[in-house]
């Protein structure tokens, strides 16, 4: 593998790629103080500066007279490239980075409540109460309405279904995605009403191209 100073990298495009290739490289694999067999490797100092190829002795001295570890970030660069850092300081920040990463991920969670043209309004009730529940609790849902037979034939009715679902939870809920017809089945996404929004009326009148059935 050709060195990188063969093409006359600048040091601080030199430290970039190295940085990449360090992001690169699970805890696992890398390989600290006396673990590193290798006769050079191309150092990077305590305070991020580039210290060029040193022996393997010279890098271990640096990393001892600066009460810190010496690791391999970069083995397959030839030659490999060690860091002097503080081994253990780098893994604890490097989890906690990634649990906080984690927890700043925004969970979309989804609902679904099934019904069939014209469902009876007692039966409707109780999903409608369902609904309810979940987009209190910031959750989407979705409410479909699945055709059977020659149903298919009166869209209207699963569409004067879904408005009136929309009312009834339009103090909780905004409409995120208008009734459109998917084969055999017409659905919406209802969205968790932001609290800093005033309640508003539902409207769930869609364009004739979202009611038409699709083949």
């Amino acid at each position: 593998m050709v060195t990188l100073l063969k093409y006359n990298i600048k040091p601080e495009t030199e430290l970039a790629v190295i940085e990449e290739k360090e992001r690169n490289i699970s805890d696992t694999n890398y390989r600290v103080n006396e673990m590193i067999r290798v006769p050079e490797v191309r150092l990077i100092g305590p305070n991020g500066e580039n210290l060029g190829v040193v022996t393997i002795q010279e890098a271990l001295r640096i990393s001892r007279d600066a009460e810190k570890d010496l690791v391999e970030v970069a083995p397959n660069s030839d030659p490999p490239v060690c860091r002097v850092m503080d081994f253990g300081k780098f893994l604890y920040e490097k989890t906690k980075k990634e649990r906080e990463a984690r927890k700043a991920q925004t969970k979309i969670e989804l609902k679904e409540i099934r019904l069939r043209p014209k469902t009876n309004e007692h039966h409707r009730s109780f999903k409608t109460r369902d609904a309810r529940r979940w987009l209190n609790d910031g959750i989407k849902v979705r409410v479909t309405v699945r055709f059977r037979g020659r149903e298919i034939d009166y869209p209207e009715l699963a569409l004067e279904d879904l408005k009136e679902i929309a009312s009834e939870l339009a103090d909780v809920s905004t409409i995120e995605s208008l009734p459109a017809m998917e084969g055999r089945v017409m659905s919406m996404v209802l969205a968790p009403a932001k609290q800093s929004k005033k309640k508003q009326e539902a409207s769930v009148q869609p364009s004739e191209e979202k009611v038409v059935e699709q083949e």
